[in-house]
Order: C-alpha cells, then structure tokens, then sequence
C-alpha cells in the first residue's frame, strides 16, 4: 500500500510506503505481535522504502551504542527487576498490601543500585553468563527468518572483515571454515540486551550457527555451555573478546567450531 510520491532526501523518486509511517518504528521496537512482525518481514523482501528506512534506524542505533554514552547494568537487574514487580499482579491485594509491597520493591531496587557499584556486568559470575546466553539465544531464534536482512552477506573472509572494520572500533576476527564445514554467510550487527555486538553467521549441514563477538577488559575464560529451548550454546573469552556460539546444530558440530575460532 502506498499513499504518494515523493523524492525522498539523497535519493531518486521513490513511492513512499505507507507501512514505513504505521509499521516500521513499531517493528523496529519489537512492539508488534509475533504474526504482525512476520507479515511485516514478508513485506520488507519486496519493498525498498521501508528496507531503506530500516536500515537507517538501525545503523542509528549501532551508532548512537558504539558511542557508549551510557553504562549498561548488569542482566541480573533486569531479572531481579522483573521478579519483584510480579508481587504486584496479584488480583487480591488490597491497598494496605499493595502499599507495603512497592515498599519491598523500592527497597530490593536500593540494594541492587547499590550492588551495581560493586559488580561489574562484564564479571564472571556464572548465572550472569546464563542470563546473557538466555538474551542472546533470544536473538539468534529471531534473526532466523531474517535472512535476507543480513548485514553484509558474502562468504569472502576480507570483505566481511572490511564491512565491521567500518563500524566497530575493535578488531574482529573473520574465517570462512568451509573446508571443515562451516561455511561463511556473512554477518551484521546485532542487540543483545542493550549492547551492541558483530554476528558472523557460518552455515553447516543446513543449520545457521551465529557467532557473537564483543569487547570486554575481563580476562580470558575457558568455555562455559547450556542449552535454551533446544538452542545451544558456547561461551567464553579470549584476547579481550567474548564469544557465544548459538544454533540448533549437533553439540559437536558446535564444539568443532569453536575450537576452529580459538585455534
């Protein structure tokens, strides 16, 4: 559906869609229903203004993180958080109740405020490294049927590695493992709980593996697993990096492309 025409600023004449104004911020936001956003994915494959416009947002908000002008909390607040606000669903609360129970979450979120000064998000703490692989694994399954939306898609190790160097400020390292049978697709930038992070995605025995990688000051850890939903994962950290490998592949066949990352 579209409403005029109109030359839009730095481009050619283009029909404007009308969905780019109803649509786009709300599926940029993850605020539309599971069906909606899917029926919006359809329309994106075919219509460039809003795959334009899409992709505008997105490197805004890549940006505007790459710039950290903000520091982020800890995963455990966020769940923390959401723990002690279900106190307040209750249906049979009365107004006595429910006074003392925003009592108790204003002074549980005292304490955490507080902890936060003492505990980095970036620490080895072992339920943080859980939560964050339930976050990412979030990630993973959504960009599945985002194919076509992929960053930069090319299987050629130099190009990939050139599109990141063009918007991180750290060094990214980019194989392509098609002879051992993981083969490069290519990558994008991703959100993963507030942070922005580099996605290389390999393609092995018909299953998409994504690779995420970001920065940290921690020190290097051995590999830590899990499994979300019949998603697995990996994590770990080396040479300032931190790494989750997430699919629903074999368990091998993820342990294999870990150790090709680490070699």
């Amino acid at each position: 559906m579209v409403s005029n025409l109109q030359v839009l600023p730095g481009r050619e004449l283009l029909v404007r869609c009308e969905l780019a104004d109803s649509l786009l911020h709300s599926y940029f936001d993850s605020e539309l229903s599971r069906p909606r956003a899917t029926e919006y994915e359809r329309h994106l494959q075919h219509c460039v203004d809003c795959a334009v416009r899409l992709s505008e947002q997105e490197l805004l908000r890549h940006r505007l993180q790459l710039a950290q002008l903000y520091e982020l909390p800890p995963v455990a607040l966020k769940h923390a958080i959401r723990g002690d606000l279900c106190l307040l669903s209750s249906s049979c609360a009365g107004p006595q109740s429910l006074l003392w129970q925003w009592l108790a979450v204003a002074t549980a979120l005292v304490f955490i405020a507080l902890g936060m000064t003492k505990v980095s998000p970036g620490g080895s703490n072992h339920d943080y490294q859980a939560e964050l692989a339930d976050e990412i694994v979030d990630v993973h399954r959504h960009s599945l049927p985002l194919a076509h939306r992929t960053g930069i898609a090319s299987s050629n190790a130099q190009v990939v590695r050139q599109w990141f160097d063009d918007r991180l400020n750290f060094a990214l390292p980019v194989r392509n493992f098609a002879n051992e049978g993981f083969a490069l697709q290519g990558g994008r930038m991703d959100d993963v709980d507030g942070r922005s992070v580099a996605a290389l995605v390999y393609l092995s025995s018909g299953h998409l593996i994504n690779v995420f990688m970001w920065p940290t000051k921690e020190a290097d850890r051995s590999p830590h697993t899990g499994s979300v939903g019949g998603y697995r994962w990996i994590y770990w950290r080396k040479h300032k990096l931190e790494f989750c490998v997430v699919s629903d592949a074999a368990p091998g066949d993820l342990e294999r492309l870990h150790h090709l990352i680490v070699e």
